[in-house]
């Protein structure tokens, strides 16, 4: 630990008080289950009862109805023919896949939830190739599935029946990199932690960082409008993504790959595409603006008693850091608890219920480490953290960050996991944690809220051994009602793809969806894009 510190001895003489027992250590199947739509109340964060009214369906057999989630009957798409399959190898030879082997995991999504039943998977290398395509599908009305790494979490990115899986992982070239402007324009199936490598020679990087950069491409990113680990620093992709190249469900191709950081003439339309899940169009190619690499970059993992010294500790962060905070991060004693059990990670710091990664990044060490010292001796001067470690060299930062981006890992181990990602003002985040625990009681294996607190953002899991119908039906919509009921979203940063597209009222009025509705005509009038998706089954 030493080592850490020695170029930052106020951190260590900050760290070292933080507590009198601190260790201070530096290693540091596509049909779901039905839901009970029926559910009389629901506690809010303020304590009260709200009656739960919202129905999404009529009451079936019993009080049960089929799961919103549920995926509904196949539209009358064309089936893929040997014709068909005659014109794809013409144009993309050794890359029209039908063997059931090598489509099987272009079938399945992460969680292996969903499954579909595609026989057939295109892998297309230029944007002329996805166009046309997307050209013969229309004309045919061959229902296409968009996919880039597979990474999803709400089934959006697999088939749900028999749709042709149309891959981006072959489209992986850098096309441009402004040096002076930070401005990258490559193809939507570069893989981010490529990305971020290539950038980071150049001493840049790229404004998003997820735990899945390893699989993820930036296409699907794009599409998902994915938020990740560096939002409270850069901002969403709305702002970072410059321009995007779409083909539209009929094969023309959408050139507005610009890369400039100002451009007033008429509608944005590539707002249209970010967070649509590949319904209106296939992203072939991006243009992102990315920051610079910074020079001084430290980590702090700290251990807080209530989750009302981690909002604290928050305030106080954002106040005396400013402009050098680039993440504030947080899981609770349950996350740590299936760190240990499950990956074998060690605790850092002593056990607390809540923990807390902090990063800065700027470009002056002795600057940042001076206002990172202010912090960590206000902090525990005002009791608000009990113990804590700092890193500042990189395998000790890796370590560090570990112990959040790996916290969906060890969840896969836990058993059946049923995941949500929920937008809540930031002082009520825990309390829906808190909430569920009391309602579904010992019906869950464990619970677990973890996060990006800067951002408002909870990812809530619940385990149980394997699926449970019953245990799904006490979840849901009791998060969705109580998400509705403080004003928040049922999807933060996720999307909605199959699992959530009928909970959108939840979040958006009848008016917004109906105008969803309207775009996705205009630009889809057949439905081939990744259909069952996003939109809920019946727009109101």
């Amino acid at each position: 630990m030493a080592g850490i510190f020695q170029r930052t001895p106020k951190l260590w003489t900050a760290l070292r008080h933080l507590s009198p027992h601190s260790t201070l250590s530096s290693t540091a199947t596509t049909r779901l289950s039905p839901v009970d739509l029926h559910t009389p109340f629901l506690t809010c964060s303020s304590g009260q009862f709200v009656a739960a009214t919202r129905k999404l369906h009529g009451a079936g057999a019993g009080g049960l109805k089929p799961s919103p989630a549920a995926a509904p009957e196949r539209l009358p798409f064309s089936r893929v023919t040997q014709e068909d399959l005659v014109f794809f190898r013409k144009i993309l030879p050794g890359r029209t896949i039908t063997d059931p082997d090598l489509l099987e995991s272009s079938n399945v999504d992460w969680l292996k939830t969903v499954r579909g039943s595609s026989e057939l998977l295109l892998r297309p290398q230029t944007t002329e190739e996805v166009s046309q395509v997307l050209s013969y599908c229309n004309s045919r009305n061959l229902a296409v599935n968009p996919q880039g790494g597979n990474t999803g979490l709400v089934g959006g990115s697999v088939p749900v029946y028999d749709e042709i899986i149309l891959s981006t992982a072959l489209m992986n070239n850098i096309l441009t990199f402004d040096s002076i402007s930070g401005i990258l324009t490559c193809q939507a199936g570069c893989v981010l932690e490529n990305l971020s490598l290539y950038l980071e020679e150049r001493d840049y990087i790229m404004p998003l960082d997820l735990g899945a950069k390893g699989s993820c491409q930036i296409g699907g990113n794009v599409a998902t409008n994915a938020g990740g680990l560096r939002l409270l620093r850069y901002g969403s992709l709305h702002g970072t993504v410059l321009g995007l190249e779409v083909v539209l469900a009929d094969g023309r191709v959408l050139d507005c790959l610009a890369a400039l950081r100002k451009d007033n003439t008429g509608y944005d339309l590539k707002q249209l595409f970010i967070g649509s899940e590949g319904t209106l169009g296939v992203i072939t190619a991006v243009s992102v603006l990315c920051p610079r690499k910074p020079k001084s970059v430290n980590v702090v993992f700290l251990g807080c008693e209530t989750f009302e010294q981690l909002l604290r500790t928050f305030q106080l962060c954002k106040g005396m850091l400013g402009e050098i905070l680039s993440a504030f991060e947080f899981l609770d004693s349950e996350c740590m608890r299936l760190l240990n059990t499950h990956l074998k990670l060690s605790n850092p710091i002593s056990e607390c219920p809540f923990y807390v990664v902090i990063e800065t990044s700027g470009s002056d060490p002795t600057h940042d480490g001076e206002k990172l010292h202010n912090f960590l001796e206000e902090a525990m001067t005002s009791s608000l953290v009990t113990d804590g470690t700092v890193a500042t060299e990189e395998s000790k930062i890796k370590t560090l960050w570990s112990m959040r981006e790996r916290v969906t890992e060890a969840l896969t181990h836990d058993g059946f996991t049923y995941k949500y990602d929920i937008s809540l003002p930031v002082e009520q985040i825990y309390q829906l944690v808190t909430d569920m625990r009391q309602h579904l009681g010992d019906r869950a294996r464990s619970v677990v809220g973890y996060g990006h607190v800067g951002d408002g953002n909870l990812h809530l899991n619940i385990t149980s051994p394997a699926k449970d119908p019953s245990l799904l039906a006490a979840i849901e919509p009791f998060i969705y009602e109580w998400t509705a009921s403080c004003q928040g979203s049922i999807s933060a940063e996720h999307g909605l793809g199959l699992k959530k597209r009928n909970y959108i009222y939840y979040s958006k009025p009848s008016q917004a969806v109906a105008l969803m509705g309207n775009i996705k005509a205009m630009l889809d009038p057949k439905g081939i894009l990744n259909p069952y998706k996003t939109l809920p089954d019946n727009i109101k």
